[in-house]
């Protein structure tokens, strides 16, 4: 009985709004723009931070990178003729960090300096990362063909090489990838694998690959490129000497990657007399890359609620006018026994009803939205789940809430005085 009751006033109150269509449709206009801006305004804030955050998950939430930085006083004395610098990371850092941390894992020291790629007449400027096999365990790449740098390949000093998906492109099209011989600089490697590799984006942390890499062993590294780095501009020449640029050190846990980078920090400043090096914590990145997401969605998900609250304001003003109306209608109804919490009922159910088709109607334009936007501008947008259920709740709400005032001064109207209603 109570079902068909539910069912009944549903049917009255889509009538009554049927009688006015075209006031309902204007009444709606706002909860469908409302809906559609809460949706589209939260999936673009989605997909502007997934690509930041999922550039730091793939460095790793155990990963710590250190960096080696040009100190200040020595960018002081970049326009002297000749002069020589010594700075960075150093070999024995890397063997301190692993005696010091019992949390540390493993470590991939890495190496880096500019040589010319050659394969017959075919050149491409790469940049030469000496590493160790550990380095293709932490930044997680996978392998278009072939494979990594093993231990074997160290132990024997081995001369082969490890390209990006891009240089081997550019190096190799007409040749048979693996097993190629490429010179690099004065001496010949030889490709044992493919890597893809995600171009460096910039920002708040540095991918530690780039397009045109060429992994070797570090120790074949140092022994065919040496420690000294020298650039030559128009009058001037620069002597570098840097042992190591990077260092990517795996910790146990989650829980212990915080505590241990305050380690590592405290420990490099006594070694080191300048600041060559800086040190980027993944986890705390991803973790403030999460908070500053959420108060993002936070602020547009507001100035979006905004339109919802003008559209409920529209629906009371609508449903107000409209018991001035149905005064009358509402007078023969209490006259023959409905009771006030039936007209409430009846009042609500119409507002529910424009809100909740609104909101729906807001989902389809709000889902179109951030499809076109993407379509036409290539900027990543996600749709999510949340937001679809968190616009149509917030939509039958505002319904409730701002038809909640109409109904009750429907309810109370006095059955005489609104019978004489003309």
């Amino acid at each position: 009985m109570q079902i068909f009751n539910i069912a009944r006033n549903i049917h009255l109150g889509i009538k009554s709004l049927m009688l006015h269509k075209l006031r309902s449709l204007l009444t709606m206009l706002g909860i469908v723009f409302g809906v559609s801006s809460v949706i589209a305004m939260l999936s673009i804030g989605e997909g502007a931070s997934k690509e930041a955050l999922e550039q730091i998950r793939k460095l790793g939430s155990t990963n710590i990178l250190i960096s080696t930085i040009k100190p200040v006083e020595d960018e002081a004395v970049a326009n002297v003729q000749s002069h020589m610098s010594i700075y960075g990371l150093l070999y024995d850092d890397e063997q301190r960090i692993i005696e010091t941390f019992p949390a540390v894992q493993r470590t991939a020291p890495v190496k880096e300096v500019r040589k010319e790629g050659r394969l017959y007449e075919r050149a491409l400027e790469l940049r030469v990362v000496g590493t160790t096999p550990a380095w293709f365990d932490l930044v997680q790449r996978s392998f278009v063909a072939g494979r990594g740098i093993f231990q074997r390949d160290v132990d024997a000093h081995a001369h082969v090489v490890v390209l990006t998906e891009y240089g081997a492109r550019r190096l190799l099209a007409t040749e048979r990838a693996i097993g190629a011989q490429l010179r690099i600089g004065s001496e010949f490697f030889e490709v044992i694998g493919i890597v893809r590799s995600e171009a460096e984006q910039g920002g708040t942390i540095q991918t530690p690959d780039q397009e045109v890499d060429a992994y070797i062993p570090l120790n074949v590294a140092r022994s065919c490129f040496g420690d000294m780095i020298i650039r030559r501009t128009s009058g001037s020449r620069e002597m570098a000497r840097v042992e190591l640029h990077q260092l990517i050190v795996q910790i146990r846990s989650d829980e212990e990657v915080e505590s241990t980078a305050a380690g590592i920090t405290r420990m490099l400043e006594r070694f080191h007399k300048k600041i060559d090096y800086r040190l980027s914590v993944p986890l705390a990145l991803l973790r403030q890359a999460e908070a500053t997401k959420r108060n993002f969605n936070i602020v547009l998900g507001s100035i979006a609620g905004i339109s919802l609250l003008v559209g409920g304001i529209g629906i009371m003003n609508i449903m107000l006018a409209s018991v001035t109306e149905r005064t009358r209608e509402i007078g023969v109804r209490r006259a023959i026994g409905a009771k006030r919490k039936q007209i409430v009922v009846q009042f609500l159910i119409e507002t529910v009803v424009l809100s909740t088709l609104g909101g729906f109607i807001g989902i389809g334009i709000g889902v179109s939205i951030p499809w076109l936007v993407t379509r036409f501008s290539g900027m990543p947008t996600v749709v999510t789940p949340d937001s679809l259920v968190l616009s149509v709740g917030i939509s039958m709400a505002v319904g409730i809430i701002f038809g909640i005032y109409p109904a009750v001064r429907a309810a109370n109207l006095d059955p005489i005085e609104a019978l004489r209603h003309e």
